[in-house]
């Protein structure tokens, strides 16, 4: 008897979501059919609903999950780390599979910028095999090549999803491309999933004080709870530009500026307003714009007189995945993650997005196994 799953399905930009139930199919050699425990919410994916990024439809949804392993395919012995992987285990894996043939993985050996990568839930068409290529589903078909890694001791599902993409994003941008140093004074513009998680990685980094520049107040209130930032400037009270710069300074060694300066809100205004609370010679990284939101004045001269450091960092590779999940037990040990999460039933996902988009809740995840009625 064949088995079947359900998944949620965009068909067409701004409507209606669609619960389509498809096959599950047998997995091929060094494929892993997986049963999905949770499928996290990105804000990536309420842009994708709005057409804001270049993707073919349909599409079932769902770059972040995590899950039990199904069955597997011939081949399949070990998960990507070389632990052995067993039926039932429970594992998480990375969104993406670059083709590690193109210049950019062979020459240039950067995987984040490959221009074929497979990404789940984003450019994998339902009406192409395998079709169940999602997270916001029962059951999720792993193709061959994919990262797929088992949880560490002692961390549970509900921890693995807590920073979905976005912890990963944070390993890649903030401990490999700026490496804030040990006591150096880090900002961190924006308090959402990349923001927090972004934050979290310059504490484990050793910064001598972390400044959360974000809102609303519910998040910098929840940041607070779980140990995250140790300043936090809330921009829906201190709403001048100009005056959210002025604090940041005063909370820097000499009034001089933060050594690291992290954008992580995707907002294109926040970028010259976060130059200004760089010092001279400091570093400034751009983060939060994995979609196109337009463009924004921007004074040259403060990059020349303040000799700023500026970089950008696109998505995550391998290497980040696995090291955003060998470092979810030293995360969980120090900030409590599954306070991050805002539970829905796979039925909900419209109401889901709609309440990430609105900034209702701080980390959305689908849980197949609930119903309406568990809320």
């Amino acid at each position: 008897m064949s088995l079947h799953s359900r998944g949620v399905v965009l068909h067409q930009f701004d409507a209606s979501l669609a619960i389509e139930t498809l096959e599950v199919p047998t997995p091929q050699p060094g494929a892993i059919v997986v049963r999905v425990i949770y499928g996290g919410i990105c804000g990536t994916d309420v842009h994708l609903c709005h057409g804001k990024f270049p993707m073919t439809l349909p599409v079932l949804l769902g770059h972040e999950a995590v899950g039990v392993v199904h069955e597997f395919g011939e081949d399949v012995e070990t998960d990507y780390s070389g632990a052995p992987l067993n039926v039932g285990d429970v594992v998480t894996w990375s969104s993406n599979i670059p083709c590690g043939r193109c210049y950019w993985c062979v020459v240039e050996k950067e995987r984040t910028l490959c221009p074929n990568r497979l990404v789940y839930g984003i450019n994998r068409r339902l009406d192409e095999w395998p079709g169940l290529s999602g997270g916001w589903a029962d059951y999720m078909y792993l193709q061959p090549g994919t990262v797929v890694l088992r949880l560490p001791d002692g961390v549970a599902p509900e921890d693995a999803i807590s920073l979905g993409c976005a912890g990963p994003t944070a390993v890649h941008g903030v401990l490999h491309r700026t490496r804030p140093a040990v006591g150096e004074t880090v900002v961190v513009q924006g308090s959402g999933p990349v923001g927090l998680a972004a934050a979290m990685y310059a504490h484990l980094a050793g910064a001598r004080k972390v400044v959360l520049v974000g809102g609303p107040a519910g998040r910098m209130s929840l940041a607070r709870k779980i140990g995250v930032g140790d300043v936090h400037i809330d921009i829906f009270e201190t709403t001048d530009p100009a005056e959210r710069i002025a604090l940041v300074l005063a909370e820097t060694e000499g009034g001089r500026g933060a050594d690291v300066v992290l954008e992580c809100t995707g907002v294109p205004a926040s970028v010259p307003e976060g130059m200004e609370m760089a010092k001279l010679n400091g570093r400034y990284l751009v983060l939060g714009h994995y979609t196109d939101s337009g463009t924004t004045p921007l004074n040259p001269h403060v990059i020349t007189r303040k000799q700023l450091q500026v970089v950008g960092s696109w998505a995550f590779a391998e290497a980040h995945f696995v090291e955003y999940v060998r470092s979810l037990p030293l995360l969980k040990s120090r900030f409590n993650l599954s306070e991050l999460l805002s539970y829905y039933p796979l039925q909900d996902a419209e109401r889901a997005l709609r309440d990430v988009g609105e900034g209702a809740v701080l980390k959305a995840v689908l849980d197949p196994a609930r119903s309406t009625a568990d809320g």
